[in-house]
């Protein structure tokens, strides 16, 4: 039984004098039953939040249901656990007053030390291994010796010996840590010391009686605790202090448990279910939630059937050979009088056609009926007809009759929607569209593997680039350390165009100095200071030349690396982008891959929220489905996501998804309301004195569809 908080938690009981056929409510995993449905809530909502613990495992942090796989599992790993090794492990686990960590190794150590009687393992037998299995475990003053019994490949006994601990081959137990863990914890009632059941005590043998010296030890803790106690309220105390505080303990009661409530209070960490939370004076001001649209022309308990049948016909039209058409404009040819409209003949023709290909009970009745290949406006209704034959569901034999004569239109909206619902049923159990489905799988997990690939790649590239910056970041800073330290002036000498003009320098004062040494020879001072002069110009000329030169060239290459950066900075802009335009492609390619389509997500009262890209709207749907409404605009999608509140498990998920999907539902909103102004204008610029033709209405644009995909 899983723990709640780390503590036992008890089931309840079944109500008394439950009547055969009273409503009764129960909850799935624990068969709980409740004749109150917000007691039911409020108990599926407990054990959904994450506070259970399993039992076995010591995993935290789960749900009820979580929690019970997760016990189940560990249950069937300890049922594994070798029987010859049961009883020696529950005699370790008696009394003991170890962690739960260091008795696993205490025990994993001791088991291959001390090998138990039944074990299968190997032996060194007149200088080769041989299988063999303990059978009696002889212990002597210094080693333990064995007796074994060796074994065939079918393992069976066929000699024994005795041989000493050294000439066993120890193998690894065979059981993990986890399951000797996990088995501890089953086996035991508590803890610290260790008592086992008493059903496997009385099994295996084991005393229950607490040992003498443990018995005084706990003994002694006991008094422990409490002098220590007394010491706290302030010594022995006498029995008129016991009496005030007795008194005292009487006259506020309350106030302690106050106290102690809030002090266990802990900290909510949110998400929590929806439902538990709880407004405070912190939380950000959620703006109210706009009241849905629910104009719609079906009843409100068949606008489900009409998303879906209309969703199937709008995804798989390639394969249908069927030109998509719009839901406002099914919604509409489905609500009409008319039996020969053409969206609703092409759909159902569409559909035939496909099981006619796949073959099957509806072919051989066409067969023997010899109908002509060719579905007409004027024959469709006998395919039609046929079908439902074929299928002899009562509900829909009924309709039979009323179709043959050529009155599909006065049909009820919900019979139409139970027609298609069925054709679409069967159609899906074809090989085409089983083909289809699977040719769409892996073209999505292709298109994946190749977004999860590059993503991979560029964060491959970020990491180089970071170790690239941090690389050239340390540089700088030894430089600017060297700077510092005064060695700036050397490295410029060495490295710049004022080191060969150093150097130049050099050779100068050398050559001087020789020839000042030649001319002193010869006593001849005048000539010597007129050339160290004209030696002074000349230097000071090539110096300014050299100054202009290199001047001039860093002004060439500083204009050149602007150049080249401002190039640099495009090429990144245009990679940026070709790389965004690369993603947009390849999430469009996975949408177009259909395989089903999913809810946004719910909201605190469990509706659920739906988006049709081939449709400009967003559908709620209600938590039993029996209503239906829809937001149209970017305003109303904006105040949505405002009062979605973040605490909440489901509402932080749904905000999540409709952030994430931003972009492209304002775009289908903004798309749908200019198409629906355009119309708008359109009808008020026609003049009232002319009546328009009934097909150019835009309320009757379903009248002039079209099948552009038609297989003839």
């Amino acid at each position: 039984m899983p723990l709640h908080k780390r503590k036992p938690f008890h089931l309840l009981e079944p109500p008394q004098d439950l009547e055969p056929k009273e409503t009764v409510y129960q909850v799935r995993f624990t068969k709980e039953i409740f004749r109150d449905y917000e007691e039911y809530l409020n108990r599926i909502n407990l054990y959904r939040h994450r506070v259970w613990t399993c039992k076995f495992t010591g995993k935290t942090n789960l749900t009820y249901e979580e929690a019970l796989v997760s016990e189940q599992r560990a249950t069937e790993k300890i049922q594994q656990f070798p029987e010859e090794l049961v009883s020696p492990v529950l005699h370790m686990i008696q009394f003991s007053t170890l962690r739960l960590m260091d008795l696993v190794n205490t025990i994993s150590k001791k088991l291959q030390e001390n090998l138990a009687e039944g074990a299968e393992l190997y032996a060194r037998k007149e200088q080769s291994i041989c299988p063999c299995k303990i059978l009696r475990v002889l212990k002597d003053s210094e080693k333990s010796r064995y007796e074994v019994g060796w074994t065939d490949k079918d393992k069976k006994i066929i000699g024994r010996s005795t041989v000493n601990s050294d000439d066993l081959i120890k193998k690894k137990l065979p059981f993990s840590r986890e399951v000797l863990k996990s088995f501890i914890r089953e086996s035991t009632s508590q803890n610290g010391p260790w008592i086992i059941h008493e059903k496997l005590a009385k099994k295996f043998n084991i005393s229950t009686e607490l040992p003498v010296e443990l018995q005084e030890e706990m003994d002694s803790q006991d008094e422990h605790l409490g002098n220590k106690k007394e010491m706290k309220r302030g010594g022995s105390g006498t029995k008129k202090r016991k009496r005030l505080e007795t008194e005292k303990s009487k006259s506020l009661p309350m106030i302690k448990k106050a106290s102690k409530e809030e002090r266990k209070q802990e900290p909510i960490k949110y998400p929590i279910d929806d439902l538990l939370v709880k407004p405070s004076a912190y939380d950000p001001v959620l703006t109210d939630r706009p009241a849905p649209m629910r104009d719609f022309g079906v009843p409100m308990d068949c606008v489900g059937d009409l998303l879906m049948i209309w969703d199937f016909c709008s995804s798989f039209s390639k394969l249908l050979h069927l030109w998509p058409f719009s839901l406002e404009d099914f919604e509409n040819a489905i609500c009409h009088k008319d039996s020969n409209v053409t969206l609703i003949m092409e759909t159902h023709s569409a559909i035939i056609r496909l099981l006619i290909k796949d073959g099957g009970d509806y072919y051989t009745l066409i067969q023997k009926k010899k109908r002509k290949a060719k579905i007409t406006l004027i024959t469709w209704a006998e395919y039609l007809c046929d079908f439902l034959e074929v299928k002899g569901m009562p509900e829909l034999s009924t309709h039979i009759a009323t179709i043959r004569r050529g009155h599909y239109g006065i049909l009820e909206i919900r019979a139409k929607l139970n027609i298609f619902q069925e054709l679409i049923t069967v159609v899906l159990a074809t090989d085409a569209v089983r083909e289809q489905l699977d040719q769409y799988i892996e073209q999505q997990q292709e298109l994946a593997a190749t977004k999860r690939g590059e993503a991979i790649e560029e964060a491959r590239k970020r990491k180089e680039e970071k170790e690239i910056n941090k690389v050239e970041s340390d540089v700088k800073e030894v430089r600017e350390k060297t700077l510092a330290n005064g060695g700036g002036k050397l490295q410029i000498s060495e490295n710049g165009s004022s080191g060969k003009q150093n150097g130049m320098e050099k050779l100068d004062v050398d050559a001087l100095s020789s020839k000042r040494k030649k001319i002193s020879g010869n006593g001849d001072k005048g000539k010597d200071a007129m050339k160290s002069k004209k030696e002074k110009v000349g230097r000071k000329v090539r110096e300014k030349l050299a100054d202009e030169d290199a001047t001039e060239l860093l002004s060439e290459k500083g204009h050149n690396k602007v150049k080249k950066r401002q190039k640099d900075k495009e090429k990144e802009n245009q990679e940026k982008k070709n790389k965004e335009q690369w993603k947009e492609h390849l999430e469009r390619e996975i949408e177009k891959r259909f395989v089903r389509t999913n809810p946004l997500g719910k909201d605190k009262n469990y509706n659920r929220y739906w988006f049709f890209r081939r449709d400009g709207r967003i559908f709620i749907e209600s938590s039993d489905s029996k209503e239906w409404g829809y937001y149209s605009s970017k305003e109303e999608l904006d105040a949505l996501m405002g009062s979605l509140n973040v605490k909440g498990e489901r509402e932080r998920a749904l905000k999540r998804h409709l952030e994430k999907q931003y972009q492209r539902i304002c775009l289908a909103l903004q798309k749908r309301s200019k198409s629906k102004i355009a119309l708008d204008e359109a009808v008020l610029r026609r003049s009232t004195r002319v009546r328009a033709p009934r097909r150019d209405n835009p309320a009757m644009a379903f009248l002039k569809y079209v099948n552009k995909w038609k297989d003839n």
